[in-house]
């Protein structure tokens, strides 16, 4: 054996290691998916066709669901995969190489802090984290114990996503002075429904976790526990998250802004939602602006933009030389006085299984710089939505701390309060 070829066996029996059972060169991935709903069963589908991935195990605090996911991996590989019904008893599990956290938002900080302890890389979908103080927490925990920790942000691994990036950043439409990011997703009413008993099945303190106790609520269970404080962050930190991330991508991966002023508020419906239906943020980076819109109700698109009149989803980057589109479906670049289409490229529709792709690929290689939407990247997209949020909730325009990740100044402990908890429900502290 050569010495560079003895380096090569060495550095990949050290990456098999570290995974916490010594993998062949060619053997699959173990992975285990926590939560299995709408996300969840979306997680099964690509798992299903990714190489390098088996679907070892699932976990659901609902044991219909689990079930449920359990006959689909059937369906799809003929794997029969194990069932848990506490994550913590996943994560315990020696053959598990690698968790995908597909849970409500309150409990992606926990599962993942958890996971990472327990030795196992994470996938965990978007928002990164709940609040600002659960980010900083699993930053910290997945550098000290050398997890790969992916984010759910797979536009950052969709090929004419990354090519209209790099056209911003290479001076396409020349200075690039302010990003507006689109969240225009028509969401009826909730309507309201009494509390009940917690039916058959479902484990109600272990899904609230780190929120507060309360008695079971439909409403408060299945999808809807994003617009409720408790649990979620409103569709800024639900579909607009995406958006927000590409927005800072394109601005050149901005942190901390400057300040950040956010209004809106539920309008139309009477209805037990607590997060606004219509949000409007401005975050001042000094010389530049990132803008983020949210509209949940019948709305028009925006400018020039050919949409149905309800959903649109997409950014808007504005330079000294013209603009660029950019959406699921491509991207499209106007140049000059005459508002002249310059460049206009379809996306290949690749989503999910190829941002897992690269998931494995760091799991297999140990380099969290191989990942595409690292943790740390992540975590301040959705610190961008928490910023608004607490912009929104205090009613007042906030001065941001840089060095702290805090508010600072006038309203700044009414601001920083939204920031994290008031207080964390044991066991489930973060």
């Amino acid at each position: 054996m050569t010495p560079s070829s003895r380096r090569t066996f060495l550095a990949a029996g050290a990456a098999a290691f570290s995974l916490g059972r010594v993998l062949g060169a060619n053997e699959k991935i173990n992975v285990g998916i926590v939560g299995i709903g709408g996300r969840g069963n979306d997680h099964i589908k690509a798992y299903a066709q990714v190489p390098g991935a088996r679907i070892a195990a699932l976990c659901d605090v609902n044991q219909a669901a689990l079930e449920k996911g359990q006959a689909a991996v059937r369906n799809l590989t003929g794997e029969n995969p194990k069932g848990f019904d506490d994550m913590r008893k996943m994560f315990a599990d020696k053959e598990i190489d690698a968790v995908s956290i597909t849970t409500p938002n309150h409990w992606h900080a926990l599962s993942t802090i958890w996971a990472c302890q327990a030795g196992k890389d994470v996938y965990c979908e978007k928002p990164a984290c709940y609040n600002v103080h659960e980010g900083e927490r699993m930053i910290e925990v997945a550098r000290k114990t050398t997890r790969m920790v992916q984010i759910g942000s797979q536009g950052r691994s969709m090929p004419h996503k990354i090519k209209a990036t790099q056209l911003l950043h290479d001076g396409v439409i020349g200075k690039v002075y302010m990003a507006k990011g689109l969240c225009f997703k028509r969401r009826k009413s909730i309507g309201h429904k009494d509390d009940e008993p917690t039916p058959l099945g479902l484990n109600w303190d272990m899904f609230l976790g780190p929120a507060p106790l309360r008695p079971y609520n439909e409403l408060r269970f299945r999808y809807n526990w994003h617009w409720f404080w408790d649990t979620g962050n409103g569709d800024i930190g639900n579909q607009g998250v995406h958006e927000m991330d590409i927005a800072r991508w394109g601005l050149g991966d901005l942190s901390w802004p400057k300040s950040v002023v956010s209004s809106g508020g539920k309008f139309v419906y009477h209805d037990d939602q607590e997060t606004p239906n219509t949000q409007l943020a401005t975050f001042d980076y000094g010389d530049k602006q990132l803008v983020f819109e949210v509209r949940g109700l019948v709305t028009n698109g925006e400018g020039p933009i050919p949409r149905g009149g309800t959903n649109y989803v997409g950014n808007l980057f504005y330079g000294e030389d013209g603009w660029m589109e950019v959406d699921g479906a491509g991207f499209k670049v106007y140049k000059g006085e005459k508002d002249e289409l310059v460049m206009d490229e379809k996306s290949d529709k690749s989503d999910t299984a190829v941002h897992m792709q690269n998931f494995l690929a760091a799991c297999r290689s140990r380099n969290y710089k191989d990942l595409h939407a690292d943790i740390a990247i992540g975590v301040m997209s959705a610190d961008l939505c928490h910023l608004a949020n607490a912009s929104y909730r205090s009613g007042r325009k906030l001065t941001v701390d840089a060095a702290k990740g805090r508010f600072t100044g006038p309203g700044a402990d009414e601001g920083n309060a939204f920031l994290t908890r008031p207080k964390y429900r044991a066991p489930y502290v973060v």
